[in-house]
């Protein structure tokens, strides 16, 4: 979900170059490694790198075809007029979210490098109770607009445009969670031609003018 925005605004210039329709189907990245696993036809798979290494070790995508696209990093968002928390080092995000009444993150792989940080503070069981889980397809920033998480946790491309919070900042360096998005060929991608025109696709989302649209979604081109 967080490369949705992105891969809308760069699938738009690319039929807007080529004439070449293409649809995107956006969808929690748990749920589309299992679409990928359950043989489901896809001729491209956009996921989170690590993600993408398991499914082509799996044999689910054309072996070396995946294609690094954009880092992007997660960052902390308040309903908007609460007061900021200070985030501005490693304690200061500990006493945050020990001090917040109810925290949120995503189930992917931002949520479980927070958990794991949860964990190694040794605070995992003292939050526990008021970890709220966000159903599946549902944004973090959303549960923070609506009042229902005072503390969330998102990838910032998830957050820009979700309106009724502040985002507070990124994690400091010390503690920062950046993931890499990548891009390959599904198994399903089948015919030399259907193939080319995919490995297009994807030579386009990492060329260098895909990188002003990856900034603008609060992403970085790698």
């Amino acid at each position: 979900m967080a490369t949705r925005q992105l891969l809308a605004d760069l699938v738009a210039a690319w039929q807007a170059l080529t004439g070449q329709t293409v649809d995107i189907e956006s969808v929690g990245g748990v749920d589309a490694a299992k679409r990928v696993q359950a043989g489901e036809a896809f001729d491209l798979v956009f996921l989170a790198s690590d993600a993408l290494v398991k499914l082509e070790s799996m044999g689910h995508l054309i072996a070396s075809s995946r294609v690094d696209l954009v880092l992007s990093g997660t960052s902390v968002a308040v309903p908007a007029g609460a007061p900021l928390p200070d985030i501005s080092s490693e304690a200061a995000v500990r006493a945050a979210v020990l001090a917040a009444p109810s925290v949120s993150y995503s189930t992917g792989p931002s949520g479980v490098a927070l958990a794991q940080m949860f964990e190694r503070w040794g605070i995992a069981e003292q939050v526990k109770g008021k970890i709220v889980t966000p159903p599946p397809g549902t944004p973090v920033g959303s549960l923070v607009a609506q009042g229902q998480v005072a503390l969330g946790f998102q990838q910032l491309s998830e957050l820009i445009h979700v309106s009724g919070i502040t985002i507070v900042g990124p994690l400091p360096q010390a503690i920062a969670i950046d993931t890499i998005f990548s891009g390959a060929l599904a198994q399903t991608c089948q015919g030399g031609e259907r193939q080319t025109q995919a490995r297009a696709l994807l030579s386009f989302m990492a060329s260098p003018e895909a990188a002003d649209a990856k900034r603008r979604q609060g992403m970085q081109p790698v």
